[in-house]
């Protein structure tokens, strides 16, 4: 069976060996095709909680149906598809499995930067359905991840300019050494409860204000 993933407030968190039928929303723009592959799906022990022929509301549907993965069974990916595929990334991101008949490196390298987890060709296979989805679960998980770590860097080091750049004011304007002026601003963290890099910020946006503007010269 499967491994539901369970996580904090916004789904996105690490197995927790919770073992539950895994919400499945299928794309498939073939019904008959459609009607087989939601059957293969369920003898993998996956719950289908929507099918829909386009990807045009997808992330409607994913919040609507609360779906845990998303499987889209398609002759090709077609523009409007990968459009929602990234709209689906960027809102209310999800683990996406992909088989497509037929494709090109072009909508391969499309289809990965939409998000898509796990792009297979030559269509759906119920014998590999749950191997594939597997994969795309790891993958995203693994991706999101890497997300994280990468915005929590970039925060860390904009604080750190932040926070250099009010040092620089302080040392300016009340002729403090660096120890003295980082000093201030952590004692001012500390005294009203916020992060270091909040009081700089502070700091920052009343220096410019207060800074004179140069008036044009008179000719």
């Amino acid at each position: 069976m499967l491994q539901c993933i369970v996580g904090g407030s916004n789904g996105i968190g690490p197995a927790v060996g919770v073992t539950m039928k895994l919400r499945v929303l299928l794309v498939g723009d073939n019904a008959e095709r459609a009607r087989a592959v939601t059957l293969g799906l369920q003898a993998e022990d996956c719950e289908v909680v929507v099918v829909v022929p386009n990807a045009l509301a997808l992330v409607a549907e994913v919040r609507r149906s609360a779906a845990e993965v998303v499987v889209c069974d398609l002759d090709s990916p077609s523009r409007d598809v990968l459009d929602s595929l990234r709209a689906l990334y960027r809102d209310e991101p999800r683990p996406v499995a992909m088989f497509v008949d037929q494709s090109d490196p072009a909508s391969t390298i499309a289809a990965i930067e939409a998000g898509v987890a796990a792009y297979v060709i030559e269509g759906l296979s119920p014998k590999r359905v749950r191997s594939v989805l597997d994969v795309a679960i790891a993958r995203f998980h693994n991706h999101q991840g890497l997300r994280a770590e990468l915005s929590a860097a970039r925060a860390a080091l904009e604080a750190r300019k932040l926070v250099e750049r009010a040092k620089g004011i302080l040392m300016q304007s009340r002729n403090m050494t660096e120890d003295e002026a980082f000093r201030t601003l952590r004692g001012l963290a500390m005294e009203q409860g916020k992060k270091l890099a909040e009081i700089a910020g502070g700091l920052i946006s009343v220096q410019t204000m207060l800074k004179p503007t140069r008036k044009p010269l008179k000719k």
